[in-house]
């Protein structure tokens, strides 16, 4: 039992660190992990029967290419497995179809409704979602591995339970459960945010940094964080909700349910509702249009816009602020629809949140915009339900 546990957690680590820093070789591979080159062939012998990576002649040139056989390196199969990732948002699903290399199959978008769902009715939106996206790649659901699902609000990931979604009717839900039943796939659920975090550890510019922050801003206000190099999520699946940290006691009404949340003052929906007497914007029926219609009033010199944007710039760099001081990361990562707009990430106010951080002598952390598409989102989703495929890969090898 001993052998067989070390033997799975071998191929675990030999398969990770491949897909990480592939196409290498053995040699490279067992400097990297610590494992004796005999066990590293032995262990990639039953990989390469499994159909889980593959044997690419090096590039090579020069002498290197005359002399000697030539060096083979080891890199994924990725036609091993599919991988799915969505991204639940108001008005639709964001759905990305991977390669088990990582690379994208296909791409789709499923629009859906703006309202809260039954956890049952969006399962279906799901499957119907992932339906359509199997068949742009001339595949069936059958095909595909696992799904990660990244929601907005608070998530156990660790057990797929949704405490709170806005896309959601309840609270305290299974979701995970109910997926995996509707699809007959196993699927994976976690805060959207963190889904980001894990896109810009595993695609982006976060892939060179062990420390990293991401904040997003669109519907609501979410935090991915990295430290160490692990994505972090609290005891409860809880930790980095930056957006419902509170900022004004007894203040707006949040989302959550909660007063005085960041989010209830800087989310599309928080410029919308404190500026309803802007204009018609209060009888928009599209948030973003609204959203719009608020910035270019403040513009235009409207005092009532003006005080909500500028009411918005100083609780998020007051926010910046608080988490640079409790956590010094390397780096901090501005991303989502909503920096099409530029009023949070201004530089009044990076400079804003920079007075108001400890003073060392070193430079503060570099803050970074990342406007991505919806579909990046959702390539995160796919990252992580990556990890867990690749697991149930490496545990059904048969041993030699």
């Amino acid at each position: 039992m001993v052998f067989r546990y070390q033997k799975v957690e071998s191929r675990r680590l030999l398969l990770r660190e491949i897909a990480q820093r592939g196409p290498l070789p053995r040699i490279d591979l067992a400097h990297r992990t610590g494992i004796s080159r005999a066990t590293v062939t032995s262990i990639t012998a039953e990989l390469l029967r499994g159909g889980l990576i593959e044997e690419v002649p090096r590039d090579s040139s020069g002498d290197e290419a005359t002399r000697g056989r030539p060096r083979i390196d080891l890199k994924i199969s990725g036609q091993a497995h599919l991988i799915a990732g969505l991204k639940v948002s108001d008005t639709s699903i964001s759905m990305v179809l991977m390669d088990f290399e990582g690379a994208d199959v296909a791409l789709h978008e499923h629009e859906i409704a703006p309202r809260h769902y039954t956890p049952e009715a969006l399962a279906q939106e799901v499957f119907d979602g992932l339906t359509r996206l199997a068949e742009k790649a001339g595949r069936t659901l059958c095909d595909i591995s696992g799904v990660g699902v990244g929601l907005a609000g608070i998530v156990d990931a660790g057990n797929g339970l949704v405490y709170w979604s806005p896309s959601l009717d309840r609270r305290n839900v299974p979701f995970a459960t109910v997926l995996s039943e509707r699809l007959g796939i196993a699927a994976y659920v976690d805060n959207d945010a963190n889904l980001v975090a894990m896109a810009e550890m595993t695609f982006g510019i976060g892939k060179n940094h062990s420390d990293f922050i991401v904040i997003t801003i669109e519907s609501g206000v979410g935090m991915g964080m990295v430290l160490g190099g692990q994505l972090y999520r609290g005891t409860r699946g809880c930790g980095a909700e930056f957006g419902h940290t509170k900022v004004h006691l007894d203040g707006a009404l949040c989302r959550c349910g909660q007063r005085g949340c960041l989010e209830a003052y800087v989310a599309d929906y928080a410029l919308v509702r404190e500026a309803n007497s802007v204009g018609n914007v209060a009888q928009m029926a599209q948030t973003s249009k609204a959203v719009t219609a608020v910035l270019t009033a403040a513009k235009e010199g409207d005092p009532m816009a003006r005080t909500v944007l500028e009411r918005a710039r100083k609780m998020f760099a007051l926010g910046l602020a608080n988490l640079v001081n409790i956590f010094d990361p390397e780096l901090v990562i501005l991303a989502g629809e909503q920096l099409q707009f530029d009023h949070l990430y201004a530089d009044s106010v990076i400079e804003e949140m920079r007075k108001s951080i400890v003073d060392v002598d070193k430079l503060p952390p570099e803050v970074v915009v990342h406007q991505w598409d919806a579909f990046m989102w959702a390539r995160g989703g796919a990252a992580y339900a990556l990890e867990f495929v690749q697991d149930t890969a490496v545990e059904a090898l048969q041993d030699a």
